[in-house]
């Protein structure tokens, strides 16, 4: 005879927040999508023509420089940003308005802006790996998408610090749910396939 646990652990309490740019979805701990299962996205965009964010935790464990040819050699890792436009690079950095038309996300972030400006600060050696993050792709949803699949528990939406966003690991997805509390910690110690259990 089985225990019955006090909360139903993949039920997410909704009135915790919303999605909005600079903030995170954490995906829930049975989504199986290739992409997403045990993902961070960290949202650049989010409006009612829908939202757009960066998967901070998929590596290609290939630097920029092996991806991209005329790339200078720069020891920047490339992650998958998402299945939408998987052969287009994209880029968060640190360096505010010195890479112009770039977005301001949150605090010290931002997201994107010209290309050929940062090769350049990046050749005169201004800028450091840590200072940028690439993405393969990135992740789309149309305009209620997001929410819709939020009211189906397929993600939690958190805050997080922006120097966590740079520094982001494979472990960010199991650390930000235990930094969560009991009922997201249970998520974090949940087996990646329940039925081999």
């Amino acid at each position: 005879m089985g225990m019955y646990l006090d909360f139903d652990f993949l039920n997410i309490e909704h009135e915790n927040l919303t999605p909005k740019q600079g903030r995170i979805l954490i995906s829930e701990p049975l989504l199986s999508d290739t992409y997403f299962k045990r993902s961070v996205v960290f949202i650049t965009e989010y409006s009612d023509k829908g939202a757009v964010g960066f998967v901070l935790n998929k590596p290609v464990d290939l630097p920029i420089s092996e991806v991209l040819a005329d790339f200078p050699n720069f020891k920047a890792n490339v992650y998958i940003g998402g299945p939408v436009a998987k052969d287009t690079i994209h880029f968060l950095h640190t360096l505010g308005e010195l890479v112009p038309n770039s977005v301001h996300v949150i605090d010290n972030i931002y997201w994107g802006g010209d290309f050929d400006s940062l090769k350049e600060l990046i050749n005169e050696g201004i800028v450091q790996p840590d200072q940028v993050r690439f993405f393969l792709g990135y992740s789309g949803w149309s305009p209620n998408q997001l929410e819709g699949e939020i009211e189906d528990n397929a993600w939690l939406v958190a805050t997080v610090d922006p120097s966590r966003v740079m520094m982001a690991d494979n472990d960010i997805w199991k650390k930000t749910l235990e930094q969560l509390g009991k009922k997201y910690k249970v998520w974090s110690n949940f087996p990646e396939n329940p039925a081999m259990n």
